[in-house]
Order: C-alpha cells, then sequence, then structure tokens
C-alpha cells in the first residue's frame, strides 16, 4: 500500500506512530478490540493538531477498520506502512466465524451507542398500559420454562399424536408491517416491534432502498401471541455474477446457451426487447430540438446515433455540475396528484436527459444491427451467424442488459432479513421463517403491496407512469459466513402440498461463493472521515446519494475518498468474506421469464389460497424439524434459560453496550 503521507511531517509521523500500535495489537493473535479503539482514540486527537486534519482522520480509520478485519501491518525500516489481506486459503470455519461476527458487533454496538437507538430501545421495555393492562415488547417474549413444559408433555405423546399436540404449543401465522400498523395485543407499532427484535441481530440495522417488506412470524399459541421471528424481502442486489450465471443473466453464460441452442424465437425476442425499449422512451424533447426525427427511429443513420451519444455525455456532465442533492431525492407519490405532469419534468431533468439519450443510441444502433442480420424475420441460421462476430455478441449483451434491468427490481427479492427470536431459535424456528419466507402468502402479500407502484427509473425514462407487474418469481439471499448456513442448509420442501405437481421442491439453491466488493468492512466513522476528505478536495464529481445515479453512491464516495488518499481502492473494497449465494426460484419457467421470453410465471404451487400455503409450510416444519429437536435434553436445558424473571435475562432482549460514561440502560436492573 503506498503511504498516503509520502511527504516528511506531522502527519506522516502520526500515521506510522499508529500503524506500529495496529500492527503489535494484531500481531497478538485475535487481537484486542478495545486496545483498537483506544489505538484509534488517541491517534485522532494528535490528528487535530496537524496540517491536514481531515486526509490524516481518515487514514487513521481507514487503518484501524482494516485491523479489525485481521489484515497483516507492518512498518518498514524506511517509514513505509505495508497491510496484507488475510490468508483465505486455509480458513478454521469456527474462527472464521467468530472473526466476522466480532467485526459485525463493533458495527452493530457503535449503532446502538446512539443516543436515539439507545432512547428507542429504552422506550420499547418501558412499560406502559393497553387495555387496562401493563405492556412492553417484554410482553411479546415466550418464557423458556413454559415452553418447555408444553414441549415436554407434547414429546410424552405417541409418534402418531406428537405433531397433533405441538400444533397446540407453538402455533406459527404470518403478519404483514407496515407504517401504520398496531399490534392489537399490546398497542406497539408493528414497525417498531419489528425494529426492536432486528437490533438483536448479530449486523447493524440498515435501511435499504427501493422496494421491502417487513415480516413477523407470531404465534398464536400464547397470550399476546409472542413474536417467533422476523424476515425481510427487498430489492436485490443487481449485480451477483453466481446468481446471473445461473439464472442465464450472465453474458457470457446467456451467449453459451445462444449459442448452443440458436432459434428463431431467440431473434424474435431480440427485436421485441428492443422495440419495446424504444417505446417506453420519453422523446418529446428530443424531438422538438431536432436531436431525431421519428420518421428515422425506423432506419437511423449514423450521424443520428453518434449526435445522441455526443448529447448523453453533455447532459451528464451538465447534471454533475449544476444538480442540487434536494431536486433528486426519491419522489414517487406526486405532491401535485398528477403523475403525468411528474414524470415528464422528472423525465427532462439533466440525469434523465442523458440516461435516455444513451438509451436510444444504443437501442437504435441494436436495431440497425439486427435488421441487417434479420430482414423482416428472423430465422435460426441468422441468429446462428449474429453470434459468431463480435459487434453481434455486443449487441445481444446489450439486449440482454435491457431485458435484466426490466426484470430484476419487480420479479426478484432479496431476503435481506430472516431468522427466529429466542427462545424459538433454539427450535429451528429460523428455518420456518426461512421456508415461509417463499410461503404463497408472501408472493401475494408483496403483489398487492406494489400492485399499483410506478417504477420510478422506468417513469422518468418514458416521461409518464409505468407500472410493472409485481410477479416474484426468484428470492436470492446470501450467508453472513462463506464457511456454511445451518439456517438454509437442507431446506427443501415437496411442493405437493401447496398445490404443486408430484416430485417438485420448493428449496434453497446453494449457487457458489460470492467475494463482492463493498463498504460493509468499514466503520461509520470511517465513511463520514473519507466524505469529509472527499468534500474538501476537488477531485472527481459531486456524488449524491439520490436513486437514478447508478452504482451505490456510498461505494463511489468512499471510492473517491481512498483515491484522494492514494490508497489502492479497488483493492481496499474488496472485503474478502465469501457468502455462500443462495436462490430460492419459485417458478417452472425462471430463465423464461427473467428474459422476458414468457410473459407469465408459471408457479410452483397454488396462490389462489396463500393462508392455507403458510399452514402447509408450518405442518412440514413441525414434522421435519421440530419434532425431532425436542427430543433432545440439552436443546430443553438451553430453552429454560430464557425467563421473563426480572431482572430480564432472555435472548430475545436487545443488549445495550455501555456508552462512553460507562452507564447501560437505565431499566437494566428494573426490567
Amino acid at each position: 500500500m503506498a503511504p498516503p503521507f509520502p511527504e516528511p511531517g506531522e502527519s506522516r509521523l502520526v500515521f506510522r506512530e499508529h500503524a506500529e500500535r495496529l500492527a503489535s495489537v494484531v500481531l497478538e493473535g485475535d487481537g484486542d478490540i478495545d486496545a483498537l479503539q483506544r489505538a484509534l482514540n488517541y491517534s485522532l486527537v494528535r490528528a487535530q493538531a496537524v496540517e491536514r486534519p481531515a486526509a490524516l482522520r481518515a487514514a487513521i480509520c481507514v487503518l484501524t477498520d482494516l485491523a479489525r478485519q485481521r489484515w497483516f501491518i507492518r512498518v518498514t525500516d524506511e517509514g513505509a506502512v505495508e497491510v496484507k489481506r488475510p490468508d483465505r486459503d486455509h480458513v478454521d470455519p469456527p474462527r472464521e466465524k467468530v472473526r466476522i461476527r466480532t467485526q459485525e458487533l463493533v458495527k452493530r454496538d457503535e449503532q446502538l451507542r446512539e443516543p436515539a437507538a439507545q432512547k428507542f430501545v429504552m422506550e420499547m421495555e418501558r412499560p406502559t398500559v393497553f387495555r387496562g393492562r401493563h405492556v412492553s415488547v417484554f410482553s411479546l417474549f415466550r418464557d423458556g420454562r413454559e415452553l418447555v413444559e408444553s414441549l415436554r408433555h407434547a414429546r410424552s405423546l405417541p409418534l402418531e399424536q406428537r405433531v397433533a399436540g405441538l400444533r397446540k404449543v407453538i402455533d406459527p401465522y404470518l403478519q404483514f408491517v407496515d407504517d401504520a400498523g398496531l399490534c392489537e395485543h399490546t398497542g406497539l407499532r408493528l414497525q417498531n416491534i419489528w425494529r426492536y427484535f432486528r437490533h438483536t441481530w448479530t449486523n447493524q440495522y440498515t435501511s435499504t432502498p427501493g422496494r421491502s417488506m417487513a415480516i413477523l412470524v407470531r404465534d398464536r399459541a400464547r397470550e399476546f401471541h409472542p413474536v417467533m421471528g422476523i424476515g425481510a424481502i427487498g430489492s436485490p442486489i443487481v449485480q451477483i455474477r453466481e446468481r446471473d450465471a445461473w439464472i442465464g443473466w450472465h453474458p457470457e453464460a446467456f451467449l453459451e446457451f445462444a449459442a448452443e441452442e440458436p432459434s428463431a424465437e431467440l431473434g424474435t425476442w431480440l427485436n421485441k426487447t428492443v422495440d419495446g425499449a424504444i417505446s417506453e422512451l420519453f422523446l418529446d424533447d428530443f424531438v422538438e430540438e431536432r436531436l431525431i426525427d421519428r420518421r428515422d427511429l425506423r432506419e437511423p443513420s449514423p450521424e443520428e446515433i453518434a449526435r445522441l451519444r455526443s448529447y448523453c455525455e453533455d447532459q451528464r456532465e451538465l447534471h454533475h455540475r449544476l444538480v442540487r442533492s434536494q431536486d433528486m431525492k426519491r419522489s414517487p407519490s406526486n405532491d401535485d396528484g398528477n403523475s403525468e405532469s411528474h414524470w415528464r419534468e422528472r423525465a427532462q431533468t439533466h440525469l434523465y436527459r442523458s440516461k435516455r439519450a444513451l438509451s436510444l443510441s444504443e437501442m437504435l444502433h441494436s436495431r440497425q444491427v439486427l435488421r441487417e442480420s434479420f430482414g423482416e424475420c428472423p430465422t435460426a441460421d441468422a441468429v446462428r451467424a449474429l453470434l459468431q462476430n463480435t459487434e453481434g455478441r455486443r449487441i445481444v449483451k446489450k439486449v440482454l442488459r435491457k431485458a435484466k434491468a426490466d426484470r430484476v427490481g419487480i420479479a426478484m427479492a432479496d431476503i435481506t432479513v430472516c431468522g427466529a427470536i429466542a427462545p424459538y431459535n433454539q427450535i429451528l424456528g429460523g428455518k420456518l421463517v426461512s421456508m415461509l419466507a417463499g410461503s404463497p402468502e408472501v408472493i401475494v402479500a408483496y403483489r398487492d403491496k406494489y400492485v399499483e407502484r410506478e417504477s420510478e427509473i422506468a417513469s422518468s425514462m418514458a416521461g409518464r407512469p409505468i407500472v410493472r407487474p409485481s410477479q416474484l418469481v426468484l428470492l436470492g439471499t446470501t450467508s453472513l459466513y462463506g464457511v456454511g448456513s445451518s439456517q438454509y442448509n437442507r431446506l427443501r420442501m415437496p411442493v405437493e402440498t401447496l398445490g404443486g405437481r408430484p416430485g417438485e421442491h420448493l428449496e434453497y439453491v446453494e449457487l457458489g461463493k460470492s467475494e463482492a466488493y463493498g463498504t460493509s468492512h468499514f466503520s461509520t466513522d470511517t465513511v463520514e472521515a473519507l466524505v469529509t476528505l472527499v468534500q474538501q478536495t476537488c477531485i472527481g464529481q459531486r456524488v449524491y446519494s439520490f436513486f437514478g445515479e447508478g452504482v451505490s453512491a456510498k461505494l463511489r464516495k468512499m471510492r473517491d475518498g481512498l483515491d484522494a488518499l492514494k490508497l489502492p481502492s479497488d483493492v481496499l473494497l474488496q472485503h474478502g468474506r465469501q457468502r455462500i449465494v443462495y436462490g430460492v426460484p419459485l417458478v417452472r419457467n425462471l430463465r423464461e421469464f427473467l428474459l422476458g421470453m414468457d410473459d407469465e410465471p408459471d408457479y410452483l404451487f397454488d396462490l389462489a389460497t396463500p393462508a392455507r400455503g403458510t399452514a402447509a409450510i408450518v405442518r412440514w416444519w413441525t414434522e421435519r424439524w421440530l419434532s425431532k429437536r425436542i427430543m433432545k435434553d440439552e436443546v430443553l436445558a438451553r430453552l429454560e434459560e430464557h425467563t421473563l424473571v426480572r431482572p430480564v435475562r432472555h435472548g430475545a432482549r436487545v443488549v445495550l453496550p455501555r456508552v462512553a460514561d460507562g452507564q447501560g440502560s437505565l431499566f437494566d436492573d428494573l426490567a
């Protein structure tokens, strides 16, 4: 790593001494989080007195985060600071899990130390009166001792009666969270209930842009219907190589598939996708400015295509020079109630003028090449010939990207949160939550939530409201650890009981391991320090955090900050954490529907009676997992540890970290 302060001076000295302190901690083995924090605090104080405080602060924060990831750090005899990524070729699974968990807990506890988070947790735990009874979030915990007593009775029953007996002990159902919804048993906001339990996760709670739907799994077998687990699905990560290759979206995988099976239908799909893309572009301003003539859309000239590309660059430059962040905040709801006017105005911003010009130039060029290759009617031979030349393959890749863009945000979702709440986690409640995430009830609820939702980017490109059908056909997720996931392992349920065909399954399919770029290994303080540094320099372009700009704004800010320090951003942004990538296909015609070749999804199960699907999944979980799990005495012993005896030491309680003055929750000894 090139030193960010090559010139002699106080900044270089402070940075080098900080590196030496970090190196001594890392070399000790497991490392000491408190020692790293003390080193950071000491160096940040010293950084306030140097000639380049913003740069030094950012560099110190970056180096400390690398030390937390167990990167090797050393200072050479010449005073240069060198870092090396930990060896991942011979990873010890238990040790790797501890490393990742420690890393995540640092960021989670950082969040829970914030005054707003501390206040929220305390308010949720403070007793209030609802319908004449004292309630709090503790009312939604299930006492482990009571649960064990009921389970002991159930497991004493004959095998043929045990499953029926267990249904009286644990009776799960789904509840979907909305902003205004209240719990009918406690009066607490459902969103707050979900958020509270989310704070018990190892990693920090963050909101994600795009579509999202939060889920509670509750147990109607007990008073107050305690929370068994939580889940959430949201807009998927756009680029995951392993997933895209499996679907057929990855360019090389798709070209291989197309070359093996060239057909007239494939040529028709290429034409259909290009025509659809052009028809959904707002062109009135382009025509008025004589940038394009509508009569020439069928057979554009090379000069018109080149003019559009030049116009794209000009508008992009104007966007970066003139845009204000507050002008581009997401506003899918229109204040004046005029949807047409809202999207037309948005389409004519510099950002979307640029995007429309680029898209039109690419699609017109694609149309031109396809017409030359296919004429009026594509054939298998014409498709084969198209795929045998470089330009033809390039056009196919462009069309593929457009087809993916049309489906990725509406037909797919990522499972962003999924797991059981204590004490249900001890009896494999996580597997129940995981399978319910792909249930007919969730699919129907997601469809109903977004059935009339106008697609922001598509509508901004079209200058009119565009509503895409919200038909989920694939769920994706990744493991927190790259060394295995007990929650998703062996999750495979026959769909015959859900109205599907014999021999088919609803299952979590392992697609491979991913090592993506990201910012998850950097702390909030590091991100803020790098953003401050960028704002004080003149490098790059201004980066705002709004929808439509493309790649994650946070990622771009981090890259600009690391570049300003002359650090290798491509290396440092590769977090080095392998994650297992999973896919949960919900339809039979997955590739065809996601590519836009089929207009309707062919679901694996019946969507007509979604609540019956949930009941069937619960029965399967009870028979396959719960009835066997409760036969282990050590499991029941762990369940009994989660009690509601005051002070509450239940595993579902959010444990607030000590704040700077050493004080914890005011209710530690009262709850």
